[in-house]
C-alpha cells in the first residue's frame, strides 16, 4: 500500500488530515487565533500532499486554471512526490496527481536562515483536471500592498499549534498588513491582538484582500511569541511580482515548449 492511500484511509477515517507525519519543515505556516471556517474560499483552495525522506505531510494550494495550482516554493518535492487532495460532492477523498512542478526562479531554500529574500512560490500542473466545482483566484496585480490593509488569510493548517488533529478544515482569518513594506513580501499581524496567523499547514495557502476578494500573495511563514511558532507574524509572497513568470510558465506547459 503506497503513502498516499494510508493517507487516504487516514482522512476518510476521522474526516481530518492526519498524515503519516509532518515532514514540512522551516516556514511552513498554519491558521491558529481566532480563525473561522471559510466556505466561500472552497472553489479556490486545495491541499497540496508531500513525501519527503519516508514521511508525508502538505501544504494549502491556491487554484490558478483547471490543471494549474499556485503553491509555496519550500512545498514542492519531484513530481511523483506529490498529490493534489479535495472531497468530492460526495465526501469521497480524490487525489490527483502532479505531472510538473517548478519553483520560481527566485526561491531561496534557506532564505530564513541567511536573512535573505525569496520568491517562495511554485506551480504544480495536475496530471487531470479538478472538479469542475473549482474556479480561478482572481489576482490582485496591482503590485502591493500598503500599511494598515485588510487582508484575509485562508488555508488547511491546524487550528492549534502542536494538534496536528486540528487540521484538514479550510479556515480564513482577517489580518492586517504591517511594516515594513516590500516589492516582494507581505508582513501581517492580527490587529485585534488575539494571536490570529499561520501556523503548519497553510504554506502556499491565499492571501486575499478583504475588499474584492483578490489573490494579493501566498502564506509562506509564520512567526509566534516565545515559545511558538504561530501567531504573531505571517508573511506573505505577492503575487504580482511574479505574474509574468507565472504565465509563462502556463503557457509552456499548455504548448508543450
Amino acid at each position: 500500500m503506497s503513502r498516499f492511500s494510508y493517507a487516504a484511509r487516514r482522512l476518510q477515517a476521522t474526516l481530518q488530515v492526519s498524515l503519516l507525519a509532518w515532514s514540512v519543515s522551516g516556514p511552513c505556516a498554519a491558521l491558529v487565533g481566532p480563525a473561522r471556517e471559510d466556505a466561500a474560499a472552497s472553489s479556490h483552495v486545495v491541499m497540496v500532499l508531500i513525501r519527503n525522506a519516508g514521511k508525508a505531510g502538505f501544504c494549502s494550494g491556491v487554484v490558478l486554471a483547471p490543471n494549474v495550482v499556485l503553491t509555496a516554493g519550500h512545498c514542492a518535492r519531484p513530481a511523483g512526490d506529490m498529490r493534489i487532495f479535495y472531497r468530492d460532492a460526495g465526501g469521497a477523498a480524490v487525489f490527483i496527481p502532479v505531472r510538473a512542478v517548478e519553483a520560481h526562479p527566485g526561491f531561496r531554500a534557506n532564505a530564513v536562515a541567511r536573512r535573505v529574500e525569496s520568491v517562495d512560490l511554485a506551480l504544480v500542473e495536475l496530471a487531470t483536471p479538478l472538479d469542475a466545482r473549482f474556479s480561478a483566484a482572481v489576482i490582485d496585480d496591482s503590485g502591493g500592498a500598503s500599511l494598515g490593509q485588510d487582508i484575509l488569510v485562508a488555508g488547511f493548517g491546524v487550528a492549534r499549534e502542536g494538534e496536528q488533529s486540528s487540521a484538514g478544515v479550510l479556515r480564513s482569518v482577517k489580518l492586517a498588513v504591517r511594516a515594513p513594506l516590500s516589492r516582494i513580501l507581505i508582513w501581517a499581524e492580527d490587529p485585534s491582538g488575539s494571536g490570529g496567523g499561520g501556523c503548519v499547514g497553510d504554506s502556499g495557502g491565499p492571501i486575499f484582500s478583504a475588499v474584492g476578494a483578490k489573490l494579493l500573495a501566498i502564506t509562506a511563514w509564520s512567526e509566534g511569541k516565545i515559545g511558538s511558532h504561530c501567531g504573531a507574524l505571517t508573511q506573505g509572497v505577492l503575487i504580482a511580482p511574479a505574474l509574468d513568470w507565472i504565465g509563462k510558465t502556463i503557457e509552456r506547459w499548455r504548448t508543450g515548449r
